[in-house]
């Protein structure tokens, strides 16, 4: 993992973690110990799926940068649909409070994105290799031989 994309990973989740602790608190104090539970369980769905797809972007394009539009909105697509599917699969739980859950998991989504957004605007990162300013030897034996070849 490069250092930038563990910046930007690291960012996004600082910037989630306090909107989902604070999703959570209101949603304790408004719809009690359920409230407190979805909120908890949203704080987790968004941590796996977001911290996860994040992972595996960051993994996928490693190698092959050129992708890394294609994959972003491939692994993008997935954590929605996902997190759908999980909504779906939980929508008649009496485990927890469907609303706490539901809007707890949209607050922190959406501050996940909002500091991924954030963090790669403001890093730095080279758009292209740049090349060394200094010869090395390696490269400079290589080139005395090229020019020995053609002479």
């Amino acid at each position: 993992m490069q250092s930038n994309d563990a910046r930007i990973l690291r960012g996004a989740a600082m910037i989630a973690a306090p909107v989902g602790v604070v999703a959570t608190v209101v949603s304790a104090f408004v719809a009690g110990e359920k409230g407190l539970v979805g909120g908890l369980v949203a704080l987790a769905v968004v941590a796996v799926f977001f911290g996860l797809g994040s992972y595996a972007l960051m993994r996928i394009t490693q190698d092959k940068p050129q992708v890394a539009m294609t994959a972003g909105l491939l692994v993008y697509t997935v954590q929605i649909l996902l997190i759908g599917v999980f909504i779906v699969l939980l929508e008649d739980t009496t485990l927890f409070s469907g609303r706490a859950f539901g809007l707890s998991l949209l607050a922190t989504a959406l501050a996940w994105v909002g500091g991924q957004v954030r963090y790669s605007l403001t890093s730095r990162m080279f758009y292209v290799d740049p090349e060394p300013s200094v010869v090395t030897k390696e490269a400079a034996g290589a080139a005395g031989a090229e020019s020995r070849d053609a002479a």
